[in-house]
């Protein structure tokens, strides 16, 4: 496959009414269910980025520097030598490269705003032109091994978004809802956003049957053995084509055009694929519903004779190009007229100390690869830049013994019937479901994901911190839906990540998607308020 750079975004989903198919309420079939092995979560939190981030707020430093060059501003605060907004190959790459030249970049991941941490890569399978992985590797995967990697040579990683950028004076201004940084340089890597199509029923139907992201629902119970369909042409569409072949009866690539503009490698694999059928000269005008609301096929149009037509498919994914993230800088660095950024010399922008990297200014290769080279140029550019105009201050820290002790999302298998503890905030599996459901007087939360969705990989560390906050006071429950297929079958969950919360045994709350860690943290205050005062005196 061919290995794109940019980010994919996280949409803001639509509550889903609660039904069953089955008309038997979902708490009943937990009684019936089969218990399964399960795993007890044990996320492992960055400390030395816990340091840094106290440390910041009231003004000391985290690790050892040298007293070169002018670390502070005009009032005397901390002035980060170089910024990095935005993750994935680009930005992974630029902090490992600015790390190592004991810079300690500060690097604002991303959230939601322009997609998850980890950018267009988090949702793709398998990335097999990627040097240095005979055997492929899965894009989740590999953007791990580049975080774990920055994190390692001592980057600074926050998984925030960046609301406002201000290149005006000197140094830089960057600012999140929880983090203020002034900085002598940026590197922006924010990436690409995919494009929707704009159909009329497309906001009716997200998440209830169109998505953008195969690899995050295609799991899902609903698409299941069926018929399903993909618009777009290029290697983003093809490969989310071969990808469904996993659980769809078949699949659907539907082409504007007379021929595929994917990689010829792509074109061969789909068109040779049995379970996958190439419409040419093919548009969607909208979606439609069965009798229960659910999707259940397009209306076509073939472009050449203008005919239309019905396509009977239960799902509809989209694989249709981005949009460049260039919002945060307009107005205050040169845009061409799409809103990619224009460079000179390879990275630099027309504001000194400010370099671009990835899909924000790569209008012609758009790979990982591609993208990982650019980030590496933007953080040797920053070097220079920053060297140049006696501003970089270095800093000393020891890197960890084990890269292993530095993943996010590190999980040890445990047999659930054995180990599970009602005492503890935080289980998995159904089993554990089904007894907090009956035995549990706090509020329970049940995080719905599944192996191959990027947006869950961010989603957990991110979602732990927020529950965090409210030990002894609530459950927290993953669920795999490939794993517990049934039971988010029985729930309603069509695609992941999905969040539901329930007290005394109803549901509360049903959240697909990735939300704000505000909107999280406010829904569980008001659910745990309310369970309290529900307590007799």
């Amino acid at each position: 496959m061919s290995a794109g750079a940019g980010s994919l975004p996280v949409h803001r989903h639509p509550h889903v009414g609660w039904h069953s198919d089955r008309g038997v309420p979902w708490q009943q079939r937990f009684t019936v269910l089969p218990s399964l092995r399960t795993h007890a979560i044990r996320q492992q939190q960055s400390v030395r980025n816990r340091h840094c981030r106290a440390a910041r707020s009231t003004k000391l430093n985290c690790c050892s520097e040298s007293q070169n060059g002018n670390g502070n501003g005009s009032n005397g605060t901390s002035v980060e030598n170089l910024v990095i907004i935005g993750s994935g190959p680009a930005g992974y790459t630029a902090a490992i490269y600015a790390a190592r030249a004991n810079l300690k970049p500060v690097v604002f991941e991303g959230y939601q705003v322009g997609g998850v941490r980890g950018g267009q890569l988090m949702t793709t399978t398998e990335v097999e032109n990627f040097p240095g992985f005979p055997e492929g590797i899965t894009g989740p995967d590999l953007m791990d091994k580049m975080r774990a990697q920055a994190e390692r040579w001592g980057s600074e990683l926050l998984t925030e978004d960046v609301e406002h950028v201000d290149l005006s004076s000197r140094p830089f201004t960057v600012r999140t809802s929880d983090t203020e940084v002034k900085t002598h340089s940026i590197i922006i890597a924010t990436g690409a956003t995919a494009k929707k199509l704009g159909i009329p029923s497309e906001e009716k139907f997200w998440s209830q049957g169109i998505s953008a992201c195969a690899i995050c629902d295609g799991a899902s119970y609903s698409f299941r053995n069926k018929e399903l369909a993909v618009v777009g042409g290029g290697d983003t569409a093809v490969e989310e084509a071969i990808y469904l072949t996993k659980y769809a009866s078949k699949v659907h690539l539907l082409a504007r055009g007379e021929k595929l503009r994917a990689s010829r490698a792509m074109q061969d694999r789909v068109l040779q694929h049995e379970k996958v059928t190439v419409h040419f000269n093919t548009i969607v005008d909208d979606a439609y519903p069965d009798g229960k609301g659910a999707l259940a096929g397009l209306h076509t149009k073939d472009t050449k004779s203008g005919e239309g037509s019905k396509l009977l498919v239960k799902g509809l994914f989209y694989g249709i190009g981005h949009q460049p993230n260039s919002q945060l800088v307009a107005g205050q660095i040169d845009l061409d007229d799409h809103g990619y950024v224009k460079v000179r010399d390879g990275v630099q922008t027309n504001v000194e100390g400010v370099y671009a990297a990835g899909d924000l200014f790569d209008v012609e290769w758009r790979q990982a690869i591609t993208a990982a080279g650019s980030g590496c140029m933007a953080a040797l550019s920053a070097e220079r830049y920053l060297t140049t105009h006696n501003l970089a201050r270095e800093y000393h820290s020891k890197e960890l013994d084990q890269a292993k002790d530095l993943q996010p999302e590190e999980k040890e298998k445990a047999a659930a019937e054995d180990q599970f503890d009602i005492t503890q905030g935080r289980h998995k599996g159904q089993f554990a479901l089904r007894k907090l459901y009956h035995e549990s007087d706090r509020v329970i939360i049940v995080l719905y994901t599944s192996p191959t969705c990027g947006p869950c990989r961010t989603l957990k560390p991110i979602f732990s911190k927020v529950v965090d906050e409210y030990e002894n006071k609530v459950h927290l429950v993953e669920i795999d839906i490939e794993e517990d297929s049934q039971i988010a079958e029985a729930a309603g969950v069509q695609s992941t990540p999905t969040v539901q919360m329930f007290k005394a045994k109803e549901r509360i709350h049903h959240l697909p998607g990735v939300k704000m860690k505000s909107e999280y943290r406010n829904l569980i205050s008001k659910a745990v308020e309310e369970e309290k005062a529900s307590i007799p005196a």
